[in-house]
């Protein structure tokens, strides 16, 4: 008996799906970015003073829009490709932590195996795989914030190595 057509492997989905998602987002970002300094231009063209006013500020969107897209982006590739390494190496963590029936993680769980990462951290402060897991850690644990600047530091330290 012959197993079926991709059984043991990722599906196409699940390998590709995040990058489809990332690059709607791009495209939809870069249209309302196109139209904003379209209408920007059209209202620099009106003579009235207020109206010049509003398109110069207008033209101030996109290009923070632009910044924020092109920083996030270049984030996730470089986290993206640490990542990959890790995953080489085999010093993935493990998304072994339970769950609640809505399929977030326990917190009690988060904290403990939070505790394990930060000691990892501590002992090997130069090291970016450390700090890749401890990024990883701060996620589960819900804490955002701290989890993008240890990604940060993982990244910059990858870099320097």
């Amino acid at each position: 008996m012959t197993e079926p057509a991709g059984a043991g492997t990722v599906s196409w989905y699940a390998r590709h799906g995040e990058k489809i998602w990332v690059t709607l987002i791009i495209v939809l970002l870069v249209a309302y970015m196109s139209l904003t300094v379209h209408r920007a231009w059209l209202l620099l063209q009106d003579p009235q003073l207020v109206a010049k006013g509003i398109g110069a500020a207008l033209l101030i969107l996109p290009v923070i829009g632009a910044w924020a897209l092109v920083r996030e982006v270049v984030f996730g590739a470089r986290m993206s490709r640490l990542a990959k390494i890790l995953e080489a190496e085999g010093g993935l963590p493990e998304d072994n932590l339970p769950r609640t029936p809505g399929g977030r993680i326990v917190q009690e769980a988060a904290d403990a195996e939070f505790e394990k990462y930060k000691a990892e951290t501590e002992a090997a402060p130069g090291e970016w795989r450390s700090w890749f897991r401890l990024s990883c850690a701060y996620d589960a644990a819900r804490d955002r914030k701290r989890a993008r600047e240890s990604m940060r530091r993982a990244i910059s330290l990858s870099r320097h190595s």
